[in-house]
C-alpha cells in the first residue's frame, strides 16, 4: 500500500492515490457494457414508477441520467443499485445477470455508490468516517492500519486530507458531498454511481466537484450519475439518457439531447397557440 512521506515542508509522494488497484482507463475498456439494463419496470402498487427500460453504460466513460422531478430516475437508479428489485426485465454488471443481488453484494463486485440525502457518521472525525468503508470492495484492507493507509489516500485524493481530524457533522455541504465519494471511494471500485452530488453547491462548488469527477474517471473508474445541473452534465457526461414519465424518451452526446425537440418541451414547455 502507498504510504505518504511527511516532510516539513509539507506532505509529498511519488504516485496518484488508488495507483496500486485501479488500472487505466485504456486498460479497463471493453467491448461489453460494464453495465447492461433490459426492459426493467417497477412497479408500486398501482404506481408504475418506470415502464419498459434499457440503457448501457459504456465502460471507462461517464454517463448522466437527467428528466423533470418524478421522471423515475431515482427509482432507475435504486433498481440498479439493488435496492428496489425491477418488478420486470433484468440488469446485467459485466455480463452477469445482477437482477436480484442485494446492496451488500454491490461492494464485493467491484460497485460503489453515494447517496442524495448525506449521513455522515457526524460524532466523528473525517478520517474515521472513511476506515470503515475500506474494509469493503474486492480489494478489502487486512486489518486497521492498511484501512488507515487506503483512508488517507483517499483523503489525498479527494482533497480533504487538511480536514481528516475535522468532525464530519460540522462541515459544510460542500465538504459533506465530498466526504460522500470519499466514502465511496475507498471501496476502490470499478463501477461508481453518483446521485445529484452537486445539489446545493454555489458555482464556484460546482466547478471543483467536476473536476473531482474527471479525475475519479480518468483514473479508470466508469461514472453514472444522476444530476439537475446543466453545466455538471454538459462538462462531464459522453453520453446523456432522459428520461420522463418513467420512460426513455431521449439518448445521445450532450449537445444531442439538449437540442431535441421534445427534451426542450419536457424541461420548458409547450408554446401556446
Amino acid at each position: 500500500m502507498l504510504r505518504f512521506l511527511e516532510k516539513k515542508q509539507g506532505r509529498k509522494r511519488d504516485k496518484s492515490a488508488f495507483v496500486r488497484f485501479i488500472t487505466s482507463k485504456e486498460q479497463q475498456m471493453s467491448d461489453t457494457p460494464i453495465i447492461k439494463v433490459e426492459h426493467i419496470s417497477k412497479n408500486f402498487r398501482g404506481l408504475r414508477a418506470v415502464n419498459d427500460l434499457s440503457l448501457e453504460i459504456e465502460e471507462g466513460k461517464i454517463t448522466g441520467m437527467i428528466g423533470p422531478n418524478g421522471a423515475g430516475k431515482s427509482t432507475t437508479f435504486n433498481m440498479i443499485c439493488g435496492y428496489y428489485p425491477p418488478s420486470e426485465g433484468h440488469i446485467f454488471y459485466k455480463g452477469r445477470d445482477i437482477t436480484d443481488c442485494k446492496p451488500f453484494n454491490y461492494t464485493d463486485m467491484g460497485i460503489a455508490r453515494t447517496f442524495q440525502i448525506m449521513k455522515p457518521l457526524s460524532t466523528l472525525s473525517v478520517l474515521d468516517n472513511i476506515v470503515p468503508s475500506a474494509f469493503f470492495g474486492k480489494d478489502k484492507a487486512k486489518n486497521l492500519a492498511e484501512a488507515k493507509d487506503i483512508a488517507e489516500e483517499v483523503l489525498e485524493f479527494t482533497g480533504l486530507y487538511s480536514k481528516r481530524n475535522a468532525i464530519a457533522g460540522e462541515m459544510g455541504t460542500p465538504d459533506q458531498k465530498r466526504l460522500e465519494m470519499a466514502r465511496a471511494l475507498a471501496t476502490r471500485p470499478e463501477m461508481l454511481f453518483l446521485d445529484e452530488v452537486m445539489a446545493g453547491l454555489n458555482p464556484a462548488e460546482t466547478d471543483q466537484a467536476i473536476e473531482l469527477i474527471h479525475k475519479i474517471n480518468e483514473s479508470g473508474i466508469t461514472v453514472f450519475l444522476i444530476e439537475h445541473i446543466m453545466k455538471a452534465v454538459v462538462n462531464l457526461c459522453e453520453k446523456v439518457i432522459v428520461l420522463h414519465h418513467g420512460e426513455k424518451i431521449a439518448e445521445g452526446t450532450p449537445l444531442q439531447v439538449m437540442n431535441d425537440p421534445y427534451v426542450i418541451e419536457v424541461y420548458l414547455g409547450k408554446k401556446g397557440k
